[in-house]
């Protein structure tokens, strides 16, 4: 028996494993570990411990906690048959996400995909043990699941076809599945489902995952999501709200790169893992920020903005600018479409106007234009909406550009929704003096702060001040404006590319 467990539990195993998606991101072991070590030590040796992973793809918390829960475990109950009876009967639990997850975890936790097969390493008296699926199927209302908000267009499928219809968020109470008291729910959830829009639009479901286990009410919950929850959007505003307002929430490991996280995985914004502790409440989180496997760690209170600032050096400097007072950035940064014109939008043969648009420039028709009329006939400068670095990653440097190039438009040039226009001038002087200021490091490190995703919107410029277009602005004239210190300085110089000014010209 012990040489079979020490067979069995190998973590290189599961390392192999493959990603069918980023909708679904298998744990590898060491994540996983990293994960199980925020948890108290002496959970390992008490043998009342009940631990769920909800949403199990191969099992990998479970077999983790098993090892460590065997170890701990050794004096209470000397025989290693009958404690590790005892740790997968009466410890373990998990629902699977899949029929086929579900048999990957109990190959992982049990050694045999069936729990009451000949070659398991505890006694059950049924082939699921502690690892349960149910077939469930989608609540629709509305051409909606009422429950996770899946499109009856993308998944009303045939019984042969995956559904996506995850047990553990297709409940009112998950009290129903597990009739017991968990003292631990941790894992890794799915991430997002198709939600039927245009170029694969998917919606964030992890959220739910998290407001349901918090129902379960567990001493500590631990889980690994996407970090795009920091700025919210997309049915993500009151989640970020309440996670940011919870003090009961400990630590926060935040990877602004996926790819420091899951290797050869791309999610955009990054991924985070945090400790929410039912018994305690801290006026302060820890939060340790990794790049590149460098730890950064500070005390830090979530809510001290209405989104979260993930550089913590990052803190002191919005600090300094915001006591100035000024008019910010969002106030004046078009919405979507600023001339209500969408970006497959071309020119036409003939018109008075010069449309801008993602092939270059062509003439277009004044009577069309139906939204920012006071814009057409001023200076504008103008940048695609979507985000010079991918993601909001930064390059192997640890720098990011923030925004794509700038170009200013003459009166009487309008564009696409390709662009947003960043503020619009009777003088191509103050147009100039803006795209100068957006060209400095400082701006552009204030809007990378709340630049998580691949696209920029009026709010991404919330934390970056109106200038003083009458000005030349440039990097030693906005320190000393903010009385910025040399750790500041340095802050921002190893955060962000400099942008050499051209005077005027495409940036």
């Amino acid at each position: 028996m012990a040489s079979l467990l020490a067979r069995a539990y190998n973590p290189d195993v599961l390392s192999c494993i493959a990603n069918l998606s980023n909708d679904e991101v298998f744990t590898p072991p060491e994540l996983a570990n990293r994960v199980l070590d925020m948890l108290p030590k002496e959970l390992w040796s008490d043998p009342s411990v009940k631990i769920l992973d909800p949403f199990c793809k191969s099992g990998v918390f479970l077999r983790e906690a098993a090892k460590r829960l065997i170890k701990g475990l050794k004096d209470v109950y000397p025989d290693l048959q009958t404690r590790v009876n005892h740790i997968m009967q009466s410890q373990l639990y998990g629902v699977a996400t899949t029929e086929l997850t579900g048999l990957l975890s109990r190959r992982s936790l049990y050694c045999s995909k069936y729990a009451n097969g000949r070659f398991s390493v505890a006694e059950f008296g049924n082939p699921d043990g502690n690892v349960r699926y149910r077939e469930c199927g989608h609540a629709w209302a509305n051409g909606r699941c009422k429950y996770c908000g899946a499109s009856s267009k993308e998944y009303k499928r045939s019984l042969e076809l995956e559904a996506y219809a995850y047990e553990f968020i297709h409940v009112n109470d998950p009290r129903e599945l597990l009739n017991m008291k968990f003292d631990v729910v941790i894992g890794n959830p799915p991430y997002q489902l198709s939600d039927g829009g245009n170029k694969a639009s998917a919606s964030p479901i992890y959220q739910l995952f998290v407001q349901q286990a918090e129902k379960l009410n567990p001493r500590y919950l631990a889980m690994i999501i996407p970090a795009r929850w920091y700025a919210g959007g997309k049915g993500l505003d009151s989640f970020r709200q309440s996670m940011l307002s919870d003090k009961h929430i400990t630590r926060l490991v935040d990877f602004p790169d996926s790819k420091d996280c899951f290797p050869g995985v791309d999610i955009a914004g990054g991924v985070c893992y945090f400790l929410r502790e039912r018994d305690r409440a801290v006026p302060e989180c820890e939060v340790t920020t990794m790049e590149a496997d460098v730890p950064t760690i500070a005390m830090r209170k979530l809510d001290e903005y209405p989104t979260f600032i993930r550089d913590s050096r990052a803190i002191s400097i919005i600090d300094k600018v915001k006591s100035f007072g000024e008019k910010t950035m969002d106030k004046q940064v078009s919405s979507r479409k600023p001339f209500g014109l969408a970006t497959n939008v071309t020119p036409e043969k003939a018109g008075d106007l010069t449309l801008r648009y993602i092939g270059g420039e062509g003439p277009f028709p004044r009577n069309e234009v139906k939204s920012g009329i006071d814009l057409i006939d001023q200076w504008k400068v103008v940048a695609s909406y979507v985000s010079f670095d991918h993601a909001g990653r930064a390059n192997k440097d640890g720098q990011r550009k923030v925004l794509s190039r700038m170009r200013i438009l003459p009166p009487g040039t309008i564009c696409t929704e390709t662009y947003l226009v960043y503020g619009a001038y009777d003088s191509k002087g103050e147009a100039v003096n803006l795209q100068r200021y957006l060209s400095c490091k400082l701006p552009r490190y204030l809007i990378s702060q709340l630049s998580s995703g691949q696209h920029l919107t009026k709010g991404t410029f919330a934390l970056c001040p109106v200038p003083d277009v009458s000005v030349e602005w440039d990097d030693d004239s906005l320190a000393k404006k903010y009385s910025l210190d040399e750790a500041e300085v340095a802050a921002v110089d190893s955060a962000i590319i400099p942008i050499p000014f051209t005077g005027g010209a495409d940036e």
